[in-house]
Protein backbone atom coordinates (compact mmCIF):
# COMPACT_ATOMS: atom_id res chain seq x y z
CA UNK A 1 0.00 0.00 0.00
CA UNK A 2 1.26 3.45 -0.82
CA UNK A 3 -0.14 6.97 -0.81
CA UNK A 4 0.62 10.27 -2.46
CA UNK A 5 0.62 13.09 0.09
CA UNK A 6 0.70 16.88 -0.27
CA UNK A 7 3.13 18.80 1.92
CA UNK A 8 5.04 22.03 1.42
CA UNK A 9 3.46 22.72 -1.97
CA UNK A 10 4.74 19.40 -3.33
CA UNK A 11 3.37 15.89 -3.69
CA UNK A 12 5.36 12.85 -2.55
CA UNK A 13 4.80 9.11 -2.90
CA UNK A 14 5.17 7.43 0.53
CA UNK A 15 4.94 3.98 2.08
CA UNK A 16 4.80 2.92 5.72
CA UNK A 17 8.26 2.91 7.32
CA UNK A 18 9.75 5.31 4.77
CA UNK A 19 11.80 8.33 5.83
CA UNK A 20 11.62 11.50 3.77
CA UNK A 21 12.63 15.14 3.95
CA UNK A 22 9.82 17.68 3.71
CA UNK A 23 9.91 21.44 4.02
CA UNK A 24 10.25 22.58 7.62
CA UNK A 25 7.26 21.69 9.81
CA UNK A 26 6.48 23.68 12.95
CA UNK A 27 6.55 20.54 15.10
CA UNK A 28 9.11 19.45 17.70
CA UNK A 29 11.20 16.34 17.32
CA UNK A 30 9.20 13.20 18.12
CA UNK A 31 5.82 14.84 17.43
CA UNK A 32 3.10 13.07 15.44
CA UNK A 33 2.04 14.79 12.21
CA UNK A 34 -0.73 13.99 9.74
CA UNK A 35 -0.64 14.58 6.01
CA UNK A 36 -3.45 15.07 3.53
CA UNK A 37 -3.56 12.19 1.05
CA UNK A 38 -4.09 12.98 -2.63
CA UNK A 39 -4.12 9.38 -3.84
CA UNK A 40 -4.11 5.93 -2.23
CA UNK A 41 -3.26 2.63 -3.93
CA UNK A 42 -4.05 -0.57 -2.03
CA UNK A 43 -3.57 -3.91 -3.82
CA UNK A 44 -4.45 -2.43 -7.21
CA UNK A 45 -7.48 -0.51 -5.91
CA UNK A 46 -7.03 3.24 -6.43
CA UNK A 47 -8.79 5.80 -4.23
CA UNK A 48 -8.56 9.33 -5.60
CA UNK A 49 -11.83 11.22 -5.10
CA UNK A 50 -12.30 13.48 -2.06
CA UNK A 51 -15.20 11.33 -0.84
CA UNK A 52 -13.05 8.18 -0.91
CA UNK A 53 -10.05 9.92 0.69
CA UNK A 54 -12.11 11.34 3.57
CA UNK A 55 -11.59 8.09 5.50
CA UNK A 56 -7.85 7.78 4.78
CA UNK A 57 -5.17 9.09 7.13
CA UNK A 58 -1.39 9.23 6.68
CA UNK A 59 0.51 9.67 9.93
CA UNK A 60 4.18 10.28 10.53
CA UNK A 61 6.66 11.12 13.26
CA UNK A 62 9.19 13.97 13.10
CA UNK A 63 12.64 12.38 13.43
CA UNK A 64 14.81 15.47 13.12
CA UNK A 65 15.75 18.58 11.22
CA UNK A 66 18.38 18.99 8.49
CA UNK A 67 19.64 21.67 6.14
CA UNK A 68 19.92 21.50 2.37
CA UNK A 69 22.85 22.63 0.25
CA UNK A 70 24.02 26.23 0.29
CA UNK A 71 22.89 28.25 -2.71
CA UNK A 72 25.01 31.31 -3.57
CA UNK A 73 23.66 34.08 -5.73
CA UNK A 74 25.03 37.25 -7.20
CA UNK A 75 23.17 40.10 -8.87
CA UNK A 76 24.95 42.69 -10.97
CA UNK A 77 23.90 45.66 -13.08
CA UNK A 78 26.40 47.10 -15.51
CA UNK A 79 27.63 50.71 -15.16
CA UNK A 80 25.62 51.47 -11.99
CA UNK A 81 27.93 50.04 -9.30
CA UNK A 82 25.03 47.82 -8.24
CA UNK A 83 26.27 44.46 -6.91
CA UNK A 84 24.77 42.16 -4.33
CA UNK A 85 25.71 38.75 -3.02
CA UNK A 86 23.11 36.57 -1.34
CA UNK A 87 22.83 33.04 -0.06
CA UNK A 88 20.15 30.63 1.00
CA UNK A 89 20.08 27.32 2.83
CA UNK A 90 16.71 25.56 3.05
CA UNK A 91 15.73 23.81 6.28
CA UNK A 92 13.97 20.44 6.13
CA UNK A 93 12.17 18.21 8.61
CA UNK A 94 12.94 14.50 8.42
CA UNK A 95 9.72 12.53 8.83
CA UNK A 96 9.18 8.79 9.19
CA UNK A 97 5.82 7.57 7.91
CA UNK A 98 4.35 5.40 10.66
CA UNK A 99 0.95 4.42 9.26
CA UNK A 100 -1.30 4.65 6.23
CA UNK A 101 -4.76 3.79 7.51
CA UNK A 102 -7.96 3.26 5.61
CA UNK A 103 -10.84 3.51 8.12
Amino acid sequence: MYAVIATGGKQRRVEAGQRLQVELLEAPQGAEVTFTPVLLVDDGMVLSTPAELASVSVRGRVVGETKGPKIDGFTYKNATNNRRRWGHRQRYSTVEITAIAKD
